[in-house]
């Protein structure tokens, strides 16, 4: 087991932890969470004797086999698939210690390596290594590729491997996921529930704590505190100790406050009801775990668009790509007022470039890409980090995108996103990835964007930002498009989700859930695993043939009232805007005047025809609502 007693560490003038005590026992499961800068890698470096205790003790079992994600990866002319296997060491060494024996025509030795090859399954070693490549996103031509010839991302999955292909006791992982796809990240998730040693885990993914760890390392306040059960029972254990704290608790209220008047104001209204869906779903979270994350430092949100045109974008019979390669054939979609849309797809089917094309940053090969009047856009991508000025300062990026703005809403709008004093005046070169993040999204909110382009905008970032930018995006009245491995903010912030893939852009009619379940089913078999998929191709088949049909069923059914929808929101939108344009002449105070009664009653008429109107076709809208979720239920 592992054991830290009494723990001091320190670096430089910083304590990172002070008298700080855990165990952790042999096969458990631990998330490591902590603000970012608390002291989680310095831990690691700890358990991996790179630093030494400022005072206690932590013991490891001496025979302990440790294995880590390295940071750098060298330029080697080695291949993939050997560079993984180098992560077994012990095989390494019977390989050559076999290697040794045959040059000296030992038959003792070598039968000696080959028992020790047997004991620890070296014939398999070759197949294991495959199958871990993979699953991270390699394909059977790229692990013949020279490790010299992957870019940083790449490069990032071979460490990883590596790291895998260890036959560890214990196993450091320091946010694994952030190079990684959605489909990447679902893949590793299941390898380590499979993982038989002891597992630290340092993530700010709240799906793969709650779905591999089996209890909560918290670093707070240079202490250590271990939590029984996954990041949601950490939520709740915790919630139920901050929301004694009568301050964090009235802030948590105004928080609920806020999503349950827009919930109350919306939630009949059929142009605007999967909007409050979304916020119902965070009223239903945040009323048990919202005390944990009252504390964090980041509080924004998205500033209402200038404007909000119904036709944001459309794309017309349009083929995307680089050079001579297409990606996207014959893309034909618009994006509407109001849409939150999530885009999945496997590594390299095309997401970045889909949404690349929708900022107009890369120009359609062919078809057209037509802009709605009064579009603003507001388009985030990890390159846009690489866009910031090194030598200016946060306060004086706002002040280049808006020089009429005031100083000092300026730098309250930054204190929002923890930029403060020197933080704010001083500088972006020295930024770390998390805080650039922090100040391109200010940045990009600032401008009051109608239409949210957003690729993988949670790299880098903490749980707390995470929080903070998950819950600004479901009260942001725009429409959304977002690409990320971060299944809680695609649940929690969109409601329908477009398939990348095959050179094609379609819509998805399953959940996160579904689209997990058809992953599974098309990864290959973890060599280690004993189940081997017997199914005859023929049933696959029919299986795939009967899926089609069911589907076929499902839109039959749901065609008529989806075109009975489709002509009653229009309807429904003209009559809102018409019983506003009544209410606003209701207000003023001029009709009021005698000779005005006339006017005035006809208004007042006016107004609860179109009340009694609005409410008959808004309950119509609800019953067709529920008729389509009735049929999803039934067919499905």
């Amino acid at each position: 087991m592992i054991v830290i007693k009494k723990l001091g560490l320190q670096r430089g003038q910083k304590v990172l932890l002070q008298d700080a005590s855990v165990t952790v026992f042999p096969g458990q499961r631990i998330g490591l969470i902590g603000h970012n800068g608390c002291g989680k890698s310095s831990l690691f470096s700890l358990l991996r004797g790179e630093l030494h205790p400022d005072q206690g003790d932590v013991s490891i079992p001496a025979g302990w086999v440790v294995a880590h994600v390295a940071q750098d990866t060298p330029a080697l002319d080695c291949s993939a698939l050997d560079y993984a296997l180098d992560g077994d060491r012990e095989l390494r060494q019977v390989e050559a210690e076999l290697a040794a024996a045959e040059s000296r025509h030992d038959g003792e030795g070598i039968g000696h390596c080959h028992d020790l090859l047997r004991a620890i399954d070296g014939y398999t070693a070759k197949a294991r290594a495959s199958a871990l490549l993979h699953g991270l996103g390699f394909t059977d031509a790229q692990l013949d590729a020279p490790v010299k010839s992957f870019s940083g991302g790449w490069r990032m999955r071979l460490n990883l491997a590596q790291a895998l292909m260890c036959r560890s006791d214990l196993l450091l992982l320091d946010e694994p996921t952030n190079h990684l796809d959605l489909e990447t990240v679902i893949w590793l998730e299941n390898w380590l529930q499979r993982y038989p040693g002891t597992l630290l885990l340092i993530s700010h993914d709240r799906d793969v704590l709650d779905n591999v760890v089996q209890g909560i390392l918290h670093l707070d306040q240079q202490q250590l505190m271990l939590y029984s059960g996954n990041y949601a029972a950490f939520e709740r254990q915790r919630s139920e100790r901050l929301a004694q704290q009568q301050a964090l608790y009235e802030q948590q209220q105004r928080q609920v406050a806020h999503l349950q008047s827009y919930i109350d104001r919306f939630r009949a209204k059929a142009t605007k009801a999967r909007q409050a869906q979304s916020r119902i779903k965070a009223l239903e979270r945040m009323e048990q775990v919202a005390a944990v994350h009252v504390e964090s430092p980041f509080q924004f949100e998205f500033l209402e668009p200038v404007s909000q045109p119904q036709q944001l974008l459309k794309l017309e019979q349009v083929d995307a790509g680089y050079g001579d390669k297409t990606i996207l054939r014959k893309v034909d979609l618009q994006v509407l007022d109001g849409m939150r849309i999530g885009l999945i797809g496997v590594n390299g089917a095309g997401k970045s470039t889909l949404v690349k094309l929708l900022a107009g940053v890369m120009p359609p090969l062919a078809g057209q890409r037509l802009e709605g009047k009064g579009l603003q856009i507001g388009y985030f991508a990890q390159q846009q980090l690489e866009q910031l000025d090194p030598d200016a300062s946060p306060l004086l990026h706002l002040q280049r995108l808006d020089p009429q703005g005031r100083e000092q809403e300026f730098r309250n709008f930054l204190g929002g996103f923890m930029f403060h004093g020197d933080m704010a005046t001083g500088p972006v070169r020295p930024f770390s990835g998390g805080e650039k993040t922090r100040l391109a999204l200010a940045l990009l909110i600032w401008q009051r964007p109608n239409l949210l382009l957003l690729d993988e905008p949670t790299n880098h970032l903490d749980l707390e930002m995470r929080d903070a930018l998950t819950l600004a995006l479901q009260a942001y009245q725009g429409a959304l498009i977002v690409v990320s491995h971060d299944r809680y903010l695609l649940k929690t912030t969109t409601d329908q989700f477009w398939l990348v893939g095959h050179g094609r852009v379609q819509h998805y009619e399953g959940d996160l859930d579904d689209y997990r379940d058809f992953l599974q089913q098309q990864q290959p078999q973890v060599v280690n695993d004993s189940a081997v998929d017997a199914t005859p191709s023929v049933d696959r088949k029919a299986q795939k043939r009967a899926e089609a049909e069911q589907r076929q069923a499902l839109a039959k059914l749901r065609k008529p009232l989806e075109n009975k929808l489709a002509r009653l929101e229009p309807e429904l939108a003209a009559q809102q805007a018409e019983l506003a344009q009544v209410e606003a002449r209701l207000n003023d105070s001029s009709l009021y005047e005698a000779e005005q009664k006339a006017a005035l009653q006809q208004c007042l008429q006016t107004q609860v025809k179109l009340k009694a109107s609005l409410a008959e076709l808004e309950e119509r809208w609800l019953s067709l609502q529920m008729e389509l979720e009735a049929i999803n239920e039934s067919v499905l």
